[in-house]
């Protein structure tokens, strides 16, 4: 079965960049910075950097990320992490990715907006040359942050799109902050011709999906397991298309769920909702599409036929355009022809 798993082609579309940098990079980065890690080794660095067990709350889950930030403030650096995740993602035979990121986050240090978002495009260009895998990036906007930064993001991101820029996000901690709070700077992204998704309905707020929907223009939504709660939040995802990005590792990690009973991606399947799955956090949830697929077919009972019918609608869901979606589609098909035919 692992060997199946190893040769499906894969598409992931829920990846945060500061999420899922190399331990090692993060360590060697953190000392070129001047961090103290004198008492600290490689190994037990790793087990700081991850979730290795469980954590109490998304809050707790959020505090991994403090590491990865403190070496992404440069240009050199934000280039090599994007490109690292590339090659090991190729590795596990990842056709194509959209990575999300903040680049606000990146400038704590002096690196301008247009900066931080031309190193993680020069690390995708990199990877496609040398790994021939196919990216795009999506640009976060964080829930906590006022409505006029978001709008700064959509303003300064536009020269990017369709230039390795695919959409836009809102992401961070649900509790106290609606998604009516960024209303303009979704309308606005929305006007500009960006692809939206947003996280929603991760922990237990279900209205936050609906509000996602249609007052953010969401196409997708990042997680969405609140959905359960409501059968007219789950018509609404059916009747419109909605895609939703599950990572069900993370959602364990980070109590979204108390255990895999409560995880609704059985039941979204069964009502014709259309769901993908995705990492979330390679590093920090320790975690790979293999082991999510795994997941699924030991503990829910998923056969390969649904792993692929998930993968399919990855491929659905990819914000690229007509003729790029048409091709990445023919990649997907011709993997699983191939692996039919081995």
């Amino acid at each position: 079965m692992k060997d199946i798993l190893k040769k499906l082609p894969k598409i992931e579309l829920h990846c945060h960049l500061d999420g899922s940098v190399r331990p090692e990079t993060m360590y060697e980065l953190l000392l070129e910075e001047g961090e103290d890690m004198e008492d600290i080794s490689l190994e037990q660095f790793e087990k700081m950097a991850k979730v290795v067990d469980e954590c109490n709350s998304l809050v707790e889950y959020l505090e991994r990320f403090s590491y990865p930030l403190k070496v992404m403030q440069r240009k050199e650096n934000i280039e090599r992490i994007t490109y690292e995740l590339l090659e090991d993602l190729s590795k596990q035979n990842v056709k194509y990715v959209e990575i999300r990121f903040a680049p606000f986050l990146f400038m704590e240090k002096g690196l301008s907006f247009d900066e931080s978002v031309e190193s993680v495009l020069k690390g995708m260009e990199r990877a496609k040359e040398d790994f021939n895998i196919l990216s795009n990036a999506i640009l976060v906007c964080m829930r906590h942050e006022s409505v006029e930064k978001s709008i700064e993001l959509v303003e300064k991101g536009e020269k990017f799109l369709g230039k390795g820029v695919v959409a836009v996000d809102l992401a961070g901690a649900e509790e106290g902050f609606p998604p009516e709070n960024h209303k303009e700077a979704f309308d606005l992204a929305y006007k500009k011709g960006y692809n939206i998704t947003v996280h929603a309905g991760e922990t237990g707020r279900h209205e936050n999906i609906t509000k996602s929907i249609e007052l953010l223009h969401a196409e997708r939504i990042g997680h969405g397991i609140a959905a359960i709660k409501s059968p007219e939040v789950m018509e609404l995802i059916k009747n419109k298309n909605i895609f939703l990005e599950m990572c069900p590792i993370s959602n364990l990690q980070t109590k979204a769920v108390e255990s895999l009973d409560e995880y609704p991606i059985k039941e979204f399947l069964d009502n014709d909702i259309l769901v993908t799955v995705n990492t979330d956090n390679t590093t920090v949830s320790n975690t790979s599409l293999d082991k999510e697929y795994e997941l699924l077919i030991n503990e829910l009972g998923f056969s390969i036929e649904d792993i692929i019918k998930l993968i399919k609608n990855s491929t659905e869901a990819t914000f690229l355009p007509k003729e790029e979606k048409a091709y990445l589609k023919r990649i997907i098909e011709n993997g699983l022809e191939n692996l039919k035919s081995s």
